[in-house]
């Protein structure tokens, strides 16, 4: 005979708790067990959210962050498919702490109202982040990578039949009067106006080889891909800094692009480390748009960051910059190659040999030094290793050959605390992609792009979020131990 089990309300309830424990799915399990989001909110965050209103709120902050967090994970583009998700699904419901589902218009309120306090909060995670970071590649989170990119806007100008119209046009008048060499696609960008005629801040830029409405963005990553900071170059930007100097349009995109983004550089590198006193400047790269004297010195010599808890500057020991024109420089004894290694004073195609980035024996100064291409290390009768000469014809009566110090400081613009040309050069400047991609991931995974808005402080929100979801990324992968994972958890998503 089977015995009989009295059922208790104790069991049911502990039964039907592990089936929706079980049910629910890994992923927001996950978020659920390592990622407290209550203790990560800086506290000026809860006092503007909760200062007094008239009646109390009915999303919580933390229900409202983190379905804009889910938003951007699973890739949803739009507020209102945002919405529908939470609406027919129970687990991120529940995950997010909704007991009903927020209206569109709640949402563009949040982000419009607390942008201050999301870049707070996004500056707070990347604190909490560069701990993570340097445990895992101190030599890559070191380094600081910076990069612009346009955020499109909903307007009538980024529709692609505005911008073919004008090509059209210009094609034509130029086969009417046989202008072989016209190009229509510069003649449109000059013909063009500065700005949006919806709003003069969204500004006519030139992105990935087309034409658009945007606002700008400046974007700085470690290398590790991981964003650090997030600029918004809006007109509350550039009146909170003055030093930044305005240009006109001219005819030639490539070129505005390279003067705007060179000058928006060091207002952000400024601003960066006041925030985030503890991380120090190691290795920058960036584009040849930053390739100008004034760059080098700021980035390299004197003072530009503050100083560092000892006293000393908090400077850069080098800068991986590519030159946009060739750097003369002269000297009676040798030529030098366009990548400023001396060369053979009898072979000028032949390069000398660096040897390494020291201090001169007679003095502090650091030096770059160069040795004869033929010199080899032999071992000599008394056991050691010296410097020998092979060549023929040699230009020195030294046994090591000729060997040639350079000073950096007497030119930083082709010495920025590297020689150029060299593998280390070569691998190391590869590193800048990583700001690339990082972008594109912030655009088209998190669904910056393509937003279906004008308003700056809206997308301004959106950019943030898309940081904020990366950090708090980086903080999952930490905790489950997947560093691969570290900018993306697509593969836990699916």
């Amino acid at each position: 005979m089977i015995a009989q089990k009295q059922l208790h309300i104790k069991d049911i309830f502990e039964e039907c708790q592990k089936t929706f424990e079980e049910d629910k799915p890994r992923f927001l399990q996950l978020l659920e067990e390592y990622i407290d989001l209550a203790t990560l909110i800086p506290g000026r965050f809860w006092q503007h959210f909760y200062a007094s209103t008239g009646r109390p709120r009915e999303h919580s902050l933390t229900s409202l962050l983190w379905a804009l967090v889910i938003q951007r994970l699973f890739s949803i583009p739009t507020d209102s498919l945002l919405l529908v998700f939470l609406t027919y699904s129970k687990d991120i419901r529940e995950f997010c702490g909704f007991t009903r589902v927020p209206d569109a218009s709640r949402l563009t309120r949040f982000k419009q109202e607390f942008v201050d306090e999301l870049q707070e909060f996004f500056d707070r995670l990347v604190d909490i982040t560069e701990t993570i970071c340097q445990e895992l590649d101190a030599e890559k989170a070191s380094m600081t990578i910076f990069d612009t990119t346009g955020i499109e806007a909903y307007v009538t100008e980024n529709n692609p039949k505005y911008v073919n119209s004008q090509v059209r046009r210009l094609s034509a008048w130029a086969k009417a009067n046989h202008l072989d060499s016209y190009d229509p696609y510069k003649a449109a960008y000059g013909t063009m106006p500065t700005h949006a005629s919806a709003n003069a801040e969204i500004k006519q830029q030139y992105l990935n080889g087309h034409f658009c409405y945007a606002y700008k963005a400046g974007i700085l990553t470690n290398g590790l891909g991981l964003v650090r900071a997030i600029e918004f170059y809006d007109e509350d930007y550039f009146s909170a800094h003055p030093e930044i100097a305005r240009y006109k349009k001219t005819d030639a995109p490539d070129e505005d692009k390279s003067v705007g983004d060179s000058r928006l550089l060091l207002p952000l590198l400024k601003d960066f480390y006041a925030k985030h006193m503890d991380i120090h400047p190691g290795t920058f790269l960036g584009d040849s748009a930053f390739d100008s004297i004034e760059i080098y010195k700021a980035l390299l010599t004197g003072d530009t960051f503050g100083s560092l808890p000892d006293g000393t500057a908090r400077r850069f020991h080098s800068a991986y910059i590519p030159l946009r024109s060739a750097a003369a420089v002269t000297n009676p004894d040798f030529t030098v190659n366009e990548d400023g290694v001396p060369c053979c004073p009898h072979d000028p195609s032949l390069p000398m040999k660096p040897e390494g980035n020291t201090s001169h024996l007679r003095c502090s100064t650091p030096t770059f030094k160069f040795v004869c291409p033929k010199m080899s290390w032999c071992k000599c009768d008394d056991g050691k290793y010296r410097r020998v000469c092979h060549c023929e014809n040699p230009c020195t009566s030294s046994s090591c050959g000729r060997m040639v110090y350079i000073y950096p400081e007497q030119n930083l613009r082709l010495y920025p605390g590297t020689v150029r040309g060299t593998e280390h050069w070569d691998s190391t400047y590869k590193i800048r992609t990583s700001v690339e991609r990082s972008i594109n991931h912030l655009k088209d995974v998190f669904c910056v792009s393509d937003r279906k808005t004008q308003n700056a402080r809206t997308l301004h929100s959106d950019l943030l979020l898309a940081g904020i979801t990366q950090l708090l990324t980086a903080i999952l992968a930490n905790a489950i131990h997947k560093p691969n994972l570290l900018r993306s958890v697509k593969p836990l998503v699916a």
